[in-house]
């Protein structure tokens, strides 16, 4: 590690003005950052670690940002006599220049990964020339030679068959290999500090193993400074030198990481780290936050392997509820030039399972495996090209849309993602009201709408958020709406489909917690989808693992994990960030 000092943050503070008055998001924030570090910044949406990076940049033109933000520059020291060691000058305050002036630094300097990178790269633009364009504006090359440098970013970034990639458009990529284009497009000017906010997020175990080495090799090779934004601290145990802990605004807690992941002191330290589920036992409920708080020193109970051998002794007496049988499912992969299919991909392939009542049924494996294109199927809204499917005995795989309407109450989906799953122009009482319109439940509006209250207060909201629209709520907040709407049916089974992914850690307890509450009062059966193998091993009585469409094993969770038959499933487990380094 280098021992200068490359980013120092005195006193930063972040006010966002408000027609209730101005908002505080980060209060007397301090933080060091040296050559060749990696600094993790931790906590809940929220919390204030989007904004401080944002800050960085300079790219909060609407908040009043006071403070010191000092960064010392490529080109501001000189050699020493003896050769090698630079002589630092002053760095330079970034909140005190312009934005003309902090232009040539954006990029060249100091660099960004954002998110999501389906909303950070344009869309009506190839990939390839948005990397392009980035070069050419912090260098003076031609188009070729620009062209040829992003080529080989592509390789660096091990972007397989990089022609094709510069040529694609981003909705013709995957999540991974967009975020790679976004990696190759930061480093483009070959910058000195990188911001990385949340750029694993969403990304199953595999793929977000693949970018964190991708990460740690150029850092390592180019002495790269990383401030690394997560919520998750199994991702900053793997990648960080040292973390900071924010909440509400301020830091609680920093040090390095091992400290802080193995002998946390704040109680909010020590929540998050406990919220984590874990492949070495279930609990009964995952620890929340304000479990910490409330009591310093919370433990939560392990469930025994005598109560589960209990309940699967219950589960599996009873007939199936769900039989697959042989089921496929494919898509044309190649058209010709009258639109015909001249070649199909079986997305599923020949899988054959039950689900019996009252089971948490898990469903695992990389994107693209087909997971989320079964549960459709068994969702009923995608038709099967052959096999057969078993609901309650009857062959909903032959069924009309007008006969399977009947059943729809019984058999309902939660998305992954919330903010595409509600109506922007509804309100949440709006929301709730439709599915119970057109299934005529109640006789009234007046009992449906108490009926929403209901539900709300079920899943942990207020009844008066019914007339609240989608926006004013966190993401947290909305899955739970998304679970009111579904349970307003009262359904029978209820498919999951990574609905807790891009959560926080803390929320994603929380939303855990009540799925588990919720089964237990409602008599519940889950096909429960997740790429993250330790929330199947806390939910999930069995799991199956899903391989481009193939079953590759199936089995209850401690047997798949402690001995995994298939390199697959050992490989799926292995690529599970700070496992090892949280124990």
């Amino acid at each position: 590690m280098n021992p200068h000092l490359l980013l120092d943050i005195q006193g930063l503070n972040i006010r966002f003005p408000s027609t209730a008055g101005s908002v505080n998001a980060v209060r007397n924030l301090s933080l060091q950052l040296h050559g060749g570090e990696t600094l993790g910044i931790v906590g809940e949406s929220g919390s204030g670690k989007s904004v401080t990076g944002l800050s960085v940049m300079g790219l909060l033109p609407e908040a009043e940002v006071t403070g010191k933000i000092n960064f010392q520059r490529k080109d501001a020291g000189k050699r020493s006599a003896q050769g090698s060691t630079p002589i630092l000058s002053q760095a330079t305050n970034l909140l005190s220049l312009t934005s003309k002036q902090m232009y040539p630094i954006r990029g060249a300097e100091i660099a960004m990964i954002f998110q999501e990178p389906m909303t950070s790269l344009n869309p009506v633009l190839r990939c390839g020339d948005q990397v392009v364009e980035a070069i050419q504006l912090h260098s003076p090359m031609s188009y070729s030679a620009a062209k040829a440098l992003a080529l080989a970013l592509f390789d660096r970034v091990k972007l397989s068959d990089n022609k094709r990639i510069f040529r694609a458009f981003p909705h013709e990529l995957s999540g991974g290999q967009k975020q790679r284009v976004m990696i190759a497009m930061a480093m483009s000017g070959q910058p000195a500090l990188l911001i990385a906010d949340e750029p694993t997020t969403a990304l199953d175990v595999t793929v977000q193993k693949a970018i964190l080495d991708l990460m740690r090799e150029w850092r390592d090779e180019a002495g790269l400074s990383m401030l690394f934004i997560s919520h998750d601290l199994g991702v900053i145990a793997e990648i960080a030198d040292r973390v900071a802990v924010m909440q509400q605004g301020e830091i609680v807690e920093t040090g390095p990481v091992d400290q802080i992941l193995r002998r946390p002191e704040h109680p909010y330290t020590k929540g998050l780290v406990a919220c984590r589920p874990s492949l070495r036992y279930k609990l009964q409920r995952l620890p929340t936050i304000a479990d910490f708080f409330e009591k310093e020193s919370f433990a939560p109970r392990v469930i025994t392997a005598k109560e589960t051998e209990r309940r699967r002794t219950d589960l599996y007496a009873h007939t199936p509820l769900v039989k697959v049988r042989d089921l496929t499912f494919r898509y044309p992969a190649k058209k010709n030039v009258f639109g015909f299919p001249t070649a199909w991909l079986n997305a599923v392939d020949q899988l054959n399972f039950d689900i019996f009542p009252g089971e948490v049924f898990g469903l695992a494996g990389e994107s693209g495996c087909g997971k989320t294109t079964l549960g459709r199927i068994i969702g009923h809204l995608l038709a099967p090209y052959s096999g057969e499917l078993w609901y309650r005995g009857l062959p909903v795989s032959t069924m009309s849309a007008a006969a399977f309407q009947p059943l729809r109450r019984e058999i309902q989906l939660v998305f992954q993602d919330p903010y595409a799953s509600l109506n922007p122009r509804m309100t949440i009482g709006q929301a709730l009201l439709e599915p119970l319109i057109a299934h005529r439940l109640y006789a009234n509006d007046r009992q449906r709408k108490e009926k929403i209250a209901e539900l709300l207060e079920i899943v942990g909201l207020e009844a008066d958020h019914a007339r609240r629209y989608p926006q004013e709520f966190s993401g947290g907040q909305r899955q739970r709406i998304c679970l009111a709407r579904s349970l307003s049916l009262q359904p029978k089974l209820l498919i999951c489909d990574e609905i807790v992914s891009a959560l926080d850690v803390s929320v994603q307890a929380t939303v855990l917690n009540l799925l588990m509450d919720l089964q237990q009062d409602f008599g519940l059966t889950y096909l429960f989808i997740s790429h993250d193998l330790s929330v199947i091993k806390q939910m999930c009585d069995r799991v199956l693992v899903m391989n481009k469409g193939k079953l590759e094993e199936i089995g209850y969770p401690e047997q798949l994990y402690e001995q995994p038959a298939s390199t697959y499933v050992r490989n799926l487990i292995e690529a599970i960030p700070g496992q090892t380094e949280m124990r």
